[in-house]
């Protein structure tokens, strides 16, 4: 098993470090763009570091990286600049409408600066690592190296909606922010503190849940109303997606991603990986690990920062300088239940199946998880009840409250239908790709499908390990209904039980589906009816959950570290063999 490594231990003395200057570039529409400027106070040339910013460039993203200072000492010209019509810069700020023009322009400019080498790398979260996909689109010739984080790769299905349904809380809070600030740009008062009071508690409470009033009256402040209004993918979101631009991304330029297992962007991350890994030319590498999109706070202590994994990176591809934190697989995924870091060759697919059954009691926790389909037809009865939806507890889709929190509460409402399986044996490896194949259907023209997969301790706390959902509009298929649920890496313990959980809404994650197949923009709280799902098990219609379990024994060693249990579809069986006793 090889660990990462928490720190960076220095191969040349710090430099000292020049005061940081403002300046500023012209873009080729001619929009002025300002930024800071840090470098090292020695002669010489350096790689420039790049990070173009929508939430002001005076923070740096030090919430998530160390202060460029940190960067310039170690040898690199650091730029951090407003993105349009952010900060200081002029042009308005229309999500990444822009950045792949910009982006390329400042490259250029940034190659040029004083101290420059000529070579640029990009680095940020987020946004800013949106940023560096569409930059990296223009292909700008100066770029060697980018290093998004928790960006993701298609704004539709990373930034505003997922399975279909709108990214409630996410989306919400995001375009609040961004309203609040284009309201100090102005120097609307009172407008920013009524969205930054939003911001800080989100009015889900509100008449209309997802178009509250802070929203409607500053509706000119923000991109939402775009959004929220446009659920279907098309032409206006490729314009705008790096997903839609692969052809056109250089494979010359080496690319790491920072993903975590609980930022709402993970899906895309991961995508984005297999879409360039494919192609085999310039270092590509991903490292997973357990952060959610506010980044390492919430990373247990011997977790790597981001600056220790991405400078060894850039000390790599830029400096052709190696370095212990650099070193592993082309993918690393960190272990939510024991920890460790492994590597693999790539993020695995879904492959091996446990089968949902049930007698009629899942809503009281009487449905199972098993390894063969059951022999007998089974049907439970979910009622998703609007004036109380189904709470989110932990996982990604509010960032606020990502991360583990035991939803063993939320599992024994009776809204909840739920499949165990009997304690495992032996330890179960999964890392890859989960999905569900579930056969449902519902007394409503449209409805939600909120799916959870967590792991049951033994001392009984019930831990989310990942999610799914999935809206489904009047006509869309049900038999079965395919809900992807973001991968995985975990080393479940002998005594511990797998469980999914499924229900009709998961709230303030997605909006309450009234049921009626009308858009959530314009659902009052007093339109949405109650939903009766049935859900189906058995030969004739087998639900079944879809997990990472064929890797095969090469890809498990590289996993555990030791052929401590094989992830053969045979050895899968073996660690889940009693639950076909149920």
């Amino acid at each position: 098993m090889t660990h990462l490594a928490p720190v960076i231990h220095q191969s040349h003395s710090l430099l000292p470090v020049r005061p940081p200057e403002t300046v500023s570039m012209r873009t080729r529409d001619g929009v002025r763009l300002d930024a800071d400027l840090y470098r090292p106070d020695a002669a010489g040339t350096w790689p420039v570091l790049l990070l173009r910013v929508a939430c002001g460039r005076r923070t740096a993203l030090t919430s998530h990286y160390a202060h460029p200072r940190w960067y310039a000492a170690r040898g690199y010209v650091v730029v951090v600049q407003d993105v349009r019509g952010c900060g200081t810069s002029d042009g308005r700020f229309r999500p990444f409408e822009a950045e792949r023009e910009d982006g390329a322009d400042a490259v250029a400019w940034a190659a040029s600066l004083p101290g420059s080498s000529g070579a640029v790398a990009m680095y940020g979260c987020g946004y800013a690592g949106m940023a560096q996909w569409l930059a990296l689109a223009e292909a700008p010739p100066a770029l060697r190296a980018v290093a998004p984080a928790f960006a993701g790769w298609d704004v539709f299905s990373d930034w505003a909606y997922e399975g279909g349904a709108f990214r409630l809380a996410d989306a919400m809070g995001w375009a609040l922010r961004t309203a609040a600030d284009a309201a100090r740009r102005v120097e609307d008062g009172t407008g920013h503190r009524l969205l930054s009071d939003a911001a800080r508690h989100l009015p889900t409470d509100d008449e209309i849940p997802s178009r509250p009033q802070a929203l409607r009256d500053y509706a000119r402040y923000t991109h939402y109303d775009d959004w929220l209004t446009n659920p279907v993918p098309g032409a206006a979101w490729n314009a705008v997606s790096p997903k839609a631009m692969l052809a056109a991304l250089p494979a010359e330029v080496a690319v790491l991603q920072l993903g975590g297992w609980y930022d709402p962007r993970l899906a895309g991350t991961l995508d984005a990986h297999d879409a360039l890994a494919a192609r085999g030319r310039a270092p590509v590498r991903l490292v997973v690990g357990p952060w959610t999109a506010d980044g390492p706070a919430a990373a247990p202590d011997e977790a790597p920062t981001l600056d220790a994994l991405q400078l060894a990176w850039f000390e790599r591809v830029m400096k052709g300088e190696g370095s212990a934190a650099d070193r592993g697989g082309p993918v690393r995924l960190h272990d939510v239940e024991t920890g460790r870091w492994h590597d693999l060759p790539a993020v695995l697919p879904a492959d091996a199946a446990l089968h949902l059954g049930s007698e009629g009691l899942a809503n009281r926790q009487g449905g199972r998880l098993a390894v063969e389909t059951p022999d007998l037809a089974g049907l439970d009865v979910v009622v998703h009840d609007p004036r109380g939806p189904v709470p989110t507890v932990g996982g990604h889709a509010v960032p606020s409250a990502a991360g583990r929190f035991d939803r063993a509460a939320v599992d024994r409402r009776p809204d909840v239908a739920v499949y165990t399986s009997v304690a495992l044996e032996q330890p179960l490896p999964l890392a890859g790709r989960v999905a569900l194949d579930l056969w449902v259907e519902a007394d409503a023209p449209s409805f939600d499908v909120s799916a959870v997969l967590s792991v049951v301790r033994p001392d009984g706390r019930v831990l989310p390990l990942t999610q799914g959902h999935a809206r489904v509009e009047p006509g869309d298929p049900t038999r079965p209904l395919t809900i992807a649920m973001r991968a995985v890496c975990a080393t479940l313990a002998p005594g511990s039980a797998l469980r999914l959980s499924l229900a009709g809404s998961c709230f303030p994650a997605y909006p309450v589906n009234p049921g009626t197949g009308a858009e959530p923009g314009e659902t009052r709280r007093v339109d949405a009816l109650p939903i009766t799902l049935l859900i189906h098990s058995g030969p004739e219609r087998p639900s079944r959950l879809r997990l990472p379990a064929g890797a095969g024994q090469g890809a498990s060693t590289s996993l555990s570290g030791a052929a401590e249990t094989s992830t053969s579809a045979g050895s899968f069986a073996a660690a889940v063999r009693q639950t076909s006793r149920l």
